[in-house]
């Protein structure tokens, strides 16, 4: 692997290369940050890496402007303290993972009566205003050892909910993908090694290769060989896969569900909307209140991740107005000031000006895109590594 900081330079810190080895030989110490390695990352607070000593709430269904203000209020109302809480929306899906302790005792919740309390009343809140027939899951669980890294939980959260129905790529007209900035996937098959070989085009950005990777896997696809490159600000992906059990069938709506759980995959972290920073003093009901004054000025969050340590919560939400055009500044600045002008910052890019979300950034920014490669990268792969292909065993997840 080839890899550079969250800027694109080069790694130098010896604290972070220390960390990065430890973390994939040792998987006891996976998700521990050091606290001198605090001043590398990009946050304070890291909400992925969370810790298993909360009980954590889980809730996947159809989106609605308001819902994550209802569920914070109640668990306010219940005296729970929200110490972690991550979300995403696709597709008019949410899902969401919130870590909560008691308020009062600031401890798990372990006993059995208040987590039914707490799970018929969060049950309630995400259930109202439903539909006939829609579909709702809703899961609350204890402290557990070896939970699931967070980001991780919601892509199988979120494939679990068929967010990936209505995904569809760019049609055939656009297989040479030249110009055109959308999520291309295309699937053929490698007949005489019983192989499917998969071609991604899409956008570059950070955690691309995880979100690609988590979506495979949920699928029970097994990577035998993988080409990965960018360049510019594009990125070609390629893989090898075969079904975990062993099945050779290749049908060709087995082809297209790969191919929209791809995209869905790729599409989800994808931040629509408005980008507010907050970092202020934690308290217990932070949450009800933030999104709270969201909710009465019109605003509706598609993203959030936000996270405690210590007397500071900090994290990041992104919001739309009701009908999920781009906010007004001028709601966003009287919501900032009744938040507190110094706890809420509208996040801006190097120019100054307020970006509405990477997307659209990624539309307007200057120069041209880069041309997909004239030779596959999995050809180039296969001719260095075939004379050795029998010698290789798959990749685990």
């Amino acid at each position: 692997f080839h890899v550079t900081d969250h800027l694109g330079n080069k790694v130098t810190d010896e604290t972070l290369i220390l960390y990065i080895q430890q973390a994939l030989t040792d998987t006891r110490r996976r998700g521990e940050i050091p606290k001198e390695l605090q001043t590398c990352l990009t946050r304070d607070v890291k909400p992925c890496h969370v810790s298993t000593e909360h009980t954590a709430f889980e809730t996947t269904g159809r989106d609605r402007p308001g819902l994550m203000s209802e569920i914070s209020a109640a668990l306010y109302e219940l005296r729970c303290h929200v110490t972690a809480a991550v979300a995403w929306t696709h597709n008019a899906r949410v899902a969401c993972i919130i870590h909560i302790e008691d308020g009062l005792m600031r401890v798990p919740i372990m006993a059995s009566k208040k987590l039914a309390q707490v799970h018929e009343k969060l049950e309630s809140v995400v259930e109202a205003h439903h539909e006939s027939g829609e579909r709702w899951s809703v899961r609350l669980t204890a402290p557990a050892v070896g939970r699931t890294h967070t980001e991780r939980r919601l892509h199988q959260l979120m494939y679990a909910d068929r967010d990936y129905k209505q995904c569809q790529g760019c049609d055939g007209s656009c297989r040479q993908w030249n110009g055109c900035t959308n999520t291309h996937v295309t699937i053929d098959a490698c007949r005489e090694k019983g192989y499917l070989v998969v071609n991604i085009r899409c956008r570059d950005r950070t955690k691309l290769l995880f979100d690609t990777v988590c979506a495979l896997t949920d699928m029970q696809y097994v990577v035998f060989h993988a080409a990965i490159s960018s360049k510019g600000t594009m990125a070609d992906q390629e893989y090898f896969i075969r079904r975990q059990d062993g099945c050779s069938s290749n049908t060709q709506s087995e082809r297209e569900k790969l191919a929209k759980c791809l995209i869905a995959a790729i599409e989800r972290r994808e931040s629509h909307g408005l980008r507010l920073d907050i970092c202020t003093q934690n308290k217990m009901g932070l949450l009800s209140d933030v999104t709270r004054v969201f909710r009465e000025n019109g605003l509706s969050i598609t993203r959030v991740e936000i996270g405690t340590q210590g007397e500071r919560a900090t994290g990041t939400f992104h919001v739309t107005d009701a009908s999920g055009h781009e906010a007004d500044l001028r709601t966003v600045e009287l919501v900032r000031q009744e938040i507190g002008g110094s706890a809420l910052r509208v996040y801006r890019s190097p120019n100054g000006t307020s970006r509405a979300s990477s997307s659209s950034i990624s539309r307007n920014s200057s120069g041209e895109v880069e041309e997909r490669a004239k030779f596959s990268l999995g050809n180039l792969l296969w001719s260095q590594l075939e004379r050795f292909s029998e010698n290789f065993g798959f990749i685990k997840s």
